[in-house]
Order: C-alpha cells, then structure tokens, then sequence
C-alpha cells in the first residue's frame, strides 16, 4: 500500500514543528560536521528538524534505527543508531534491547531482522522499498534448480526475501560467499540469486562446480569493463574498487573487490588520492568526511528503491507505528535455520 504524502505531511505538522531553522541546524552543529562535505549548509536547515523530532521520538519508543550503507548521509549520519551492510544490521537486531526496530533500507532487510528478532517490532518506513534482485527469484525459483542439478546444496545470498531463504540449505554475504561455497561438501554448488556474485565467486573457488540463478542489482550490472578502462584513460591514477555484485570483466578490470564493508576497509586502511566506489552512489558519500585525505571520484549508479527512504517517511513510521514487517512462523524459522547455519559455519571457518 502506498504512502499517502500529502495527509503523512498534513498529520506531522500538526504534531512536529519541521519548518526549516537556522538557529536549531547551528545547534546540531555537532551532527552536522559527520556529512558537511556532502550535505550543503542549506540542505541541514531543511533536515534538522526532522533529525531533530527522530531522535526524540526514538527515545520515547524505544526505539533503535539501522541504516544500511546505501541511505543518503542526513539517515546514515543524522539518526542511525547502528550502520552496516544486511548482515551487520540484521545481527545488530539481535543484540539491542529496543522494542521497535526502523529498518533504513529495502524490505529484505527488514524480514532478516524479523527473522533474526521475531519479538521485536520491526518497523520499514516504506513498504513499496523493494529490490531488484530479491525480486528475481522465488521459492519455486529454488526448486527448479533442485531438479536441474540433484543433490546440489543451495547457497542463498541474503538479498532475498524470507520464503526464498526458507527454500535455501545455507546464506552467504558477498564477503563470505566464496568460503561458504569452497566449505560445502557437494562438487555442484547452486548458488542463488545473484549470477555475477556467483561468477566471481566461481572464479575464486575453481574446484568447484558453481551454477546460478540469472538474477543481478539493477544498481551493479549497469556498470562495464569498459567504463572502467576510458575512466582510468581520463583519470590516471584512481584506484578503482567494485562490488562482487558488478559482472566478472568490472571486477577483473578494478584494483580491488570486495564486500560492502570490504570496500569500507580497503579505503580506510590504504587511504587512495583518488577513488572511484563502483557501487551504489552513497557509500562514497557516507564515508566522505571519514575520509577527508581521499578524493572520491567519478560517476555512480544510485538505487531506486533504497532511495524511498527518506525522514520524513521514517518520522512517519515511528509516529505511526505503520509499516510493520511480519514473516510467517514456519517460514521464519526455517528461513533463520539457513541464515544461522551461515553464521555457524563462518565461525567455523575464521571467517
């Protein structure tokens, strides 16, 4: 069911007082200097309002907020509690003592933390928050690819929606996927949904036989061997860095691969002149003021749906205490069992 903006804004301002104030953003000035080499100064004057009557409303709920890397700084800096990729967020669920829980990124991500925290409210400030590639495959998905290759085990990465990971014998991250599947004991390892992820994660474990689901992010695949050769021809010295979700030739083409929070670190430790994320465009953004030494550069690919998140929608959740996300028992616990075999296996492994 979709939002409807104009009686949300109308009920708010009969409850918050979100005109723009110069005074109140010079006061959460403190905040402000997380993203201030991205947000203009007028830019704040129009959140700080909303950061303002979040945090409170936080407060009175019990509330913690988890902002994927992917959210635009004003959510990634001005009120997320915790940040993180899926898997980070979904594990930090479980460990906070909060009632409610507002996801800040795509509804897969809320189920994960419904299903890892079934007794917490778990709260997705826009229902219509969506992803490509969780959406390309389902449960009946998985099932053909049981028949196609018998007795194959099925490693599901976590972008997928509940029912899919309840059909799955295990759960992978993009930073753990190649030692999930090097671990399995079958030759033939399925892996769902994400083809390139798959591939790449093929080329890193040889003496396995890896077959995938021809899903992919509309964020990632866009992105070509050659974009990356003609911006190194007009940028001479950048290091070029991709996410596991690009196809194979983006990633063979980058300086390095690596994971959401793989990139974080790469950056963090080797501290480039000039880099280009080629992944979703605010991760450079929200690591920009961590960062002022590194230059980051070049063209980015911004996800829809992640971008349906916004303050004033997540104000709107927590007023409302609309958007509940549910996942059905038995799906949920067999969707958990995939995800924690994930986790007891990574343990296992060091990993």
């Amino acid at each position: 069911m979709s939002l409807d903006i104009p009686v949300l804004r109308n009920e708010l301002s009969q409850h918050y007082d979100l005109t723009p104030n110069p005074e109140l953003a010079e006061s959460m000035s403190d905040i402000y200097q997380s993203m201030s080499r991205v947000v203009s100064p007028v830019d704040w004057v129009l959140y700080a309002p909303y950061v303002k009557a979040i945090n409170e409303l936080k407060a009175k709920r019990n509330a913690v907020i988890l902002g994927h890397n992917y959210m635009t700084p004003e959510i990634y800096h001005g009120i997320s509690d915790f940040v993180g990729d899926s898997l980070q967020l979904a594990i930090k669920a479980t460990e906070v003592e909060a009632d409610v829980i507002v996801q800040c990124g795509v509804h897969f991500m809320a189920e994960t933390s419904k299903i890892l925290s079934p007794s917490k409210t778990v709260l997705i400030p826009d229902m219509e928050a969506g992803c490509s590639l969780a959406e390309s495959i389902t449960a009946e998905g998985v099932e053909e690819m049981r028949r196609r290759y018998p007795g194959a085990p099925v490693v599901t990465y976590v972008n997928t929606t509940a029912e899919v990971k309840a059909a799955s014998d295990i759960c992978c991250t993009s930073s753990n996927a190649a030692q999930i599947v090097g671990a399995m004991e079958s030759d033939t390892v399925i892996m769902t949904p994400d083809q390139y992820l798959a591939q790449n994660v093929a080329r890193d474990v040889p003496h396995k036989k890896v077959v995938w689901w021809e899903g992919s992010c509309i964020v990632h695949e866009q992105y070509s061997a050659q974009d990356l050769r003609d911006f190194r021809e007009w940028n001479p010295g950048t290091r070029l860095i991709a996410h596991p979700e690009c196809p194979p030739d983006v990633v063979a083409e980058a300086d390095f691969s690596g994971s959401t929070s793989g990139i974080l670190k790469y950056v963090t430790e080797e501290k480039p002149e000039k880099a280009l994320l080629i992944t979703e465009c605010s991760m450079a953004s929200n690591i920009a003021d961590e960062l002022p030494e590194v230059e980051f550069v070049g063209p980015c690919n911004m996800c829809p749906f992640m971008k349906k998140i916004t303050l004033e929608k997540v104000l709107w959740s927590l007023h409302s205490m609309e958007g509940q996300v549910e996942v059905e028992p038995v799906m949920a616990a067999k969707a958990r069992h995939a995800v924690q075999a994930m986790i007891d296996l990574s343990r296992k492994l060091g990993i």
